[in-house]
């Protein structure tokens, strides 16, 4: 059961081939106009986006084109942000906070669902999964923002130009938000999209892990 539309492969191809193109392009701008923080964001996420078809191709995981498309956006919207966005479109840090906190709500839902069905001696209630979700993005979260707490004290050292940076705290209580809604919307539809994925993880990865194959 799924509850939103999902584009045709045939789409989901052409929109990851043209976001990684503009992440390209992003990557050598960066390199000829020695601009580091284009050069790790760009190339960062340029890289991300082969995650959806290397864990096809080596592990069997299968990533269909509504996911693929989800794991390319996020990684996409905050490259765009960082290389001009963020300062002239007030919104799009909250965009890309609820996207990327999207990302982390789906794989810790998935890898929750994979244990959960990788063994019939435990069972995880729908209720706890929910809560789960909204504390791992949230921990996620803060650990992002001592994060840039951190490349903030180092930039001031140094001197050098960080690809990430704080901006006061009430930035930091609107991206906590932000992450927050990420995780409801995760705890909302995750399991009609991401069970199929869970039950192929755990057939796969898990079950290569206890040897039996599956």
């Amino acid at each position: 059961m799924t509850l939103l539309p999902r584009p045709s492969v045939r789409n989901q191809k052409r929109l990851t081939r043209t976001m990684q193109a503009i992440l390209a392009g992003i990557l050598v701008y960066g390199i000829v106009a020695g601009a580091p923080k284009a050069i790790s964001n760009g190339g960062i996420a340029l890289l991300i986006t082969f995650v959806p078809a290397a864990l096809e191709r080596n592990y069997d995981v299968p990533i269909d084109p509504w996911l693929g498309v989800w794991i390319t956006s996020a990684v996409f919207f905050h490259t765009m942000g960082s290389a001009a966005l963020y300062t002239r479109i007030e919104w799009w840090d909250h965009l890309t906070h609820s996207l990327s906190a999207s990302l982390v709500a789906g794989v810790g839902y998935t890898t929750l669902r994979a244990v959960d069905l990788h063994s019939d001696r435990i069972r995880i209630p729908g209720r706890f999964a929910f809560a789960f979700i909204v504390i791992v993005v949230l921990a996620f979260g803060v650990v992002w923002e001592l994060f840039e707490f951190a490349l903030d004290i180092i930039a001031v050292r140094t001197g050098l130009t960080m690809p990430l940076a704080q901006h006061g705290l009430d930035d930091t209580v609107l991206d906590v938000m932000y992450n927050s809604i990420g995780a409801l919307v995760v705890g909302v539809f995750g399991q009609a999209h991401l069970t199929g994925v869970a039950e192929r993880v755990r057939e796969g990865l898990l079950a290569r892990s206890d040897g039996s194959g599956k």
